[in-house]
């Protein structure tokens, strides 16, 4: 009974290098190329409109049903809305707004942060709605 030599089983198996090269490329591919969702940092219900566009947003603001104001993950005074908003738009001047309300939001409410938008000169404000 004859066994191959070690240096003949060597040469059969397959090499994973180069394979894992690739996986590692891919992965860091996947990661560069994917955009990631920005949050207004509540959980809001979203009203319906039978006419709904999705954009990507630059500022996003969240107005929950007790007519708060959330903007990066933070609750903000309403009589703050104005500076925050200069803030966010100073650090991306070709960005736009985009009003999450919940659907127990007031008009009110939302009519300030659209008030303090153009105060600061957003010019593009967009309202989002679920599509129904």
């Amino acid at each position: 009974m004859s066994r191959k030599p070690k240096a003949a089983e060597d040469e059969n198996a397959i090499d994973l290098t180069p394979m894992l090269d690739v996986v590692f490329i891919m992965l860091i591919f996947f990661i560069v190329v994917s955009t990631f969702i920005k949050e207004p940092g509540i959980e809001i219900t979203k009203p319906e409109a039978t006419t709904a566009e999705l954009k990507a947003a630059s500022i996003l603001v969240g107005i929950n049903s007790k007519d708060e104001i959330w903007i990066a993950k933070e609750k903000v005074d309403e009589r703050l809305v104005k500076v925050v908003l200069e803030r966010l738009f100073a650090e991306n001047p070709k960005g736009w707004l985009i009003i999450q309300p919940d659907e127990g939001a007031s008009i009110e409410a939302i009519e300030k942060v659209i008030e303090a938008a153009k105060k600061v000169g957003i010019a593009k404000t967009s309202l989002a709605t679920e599509e129904g």
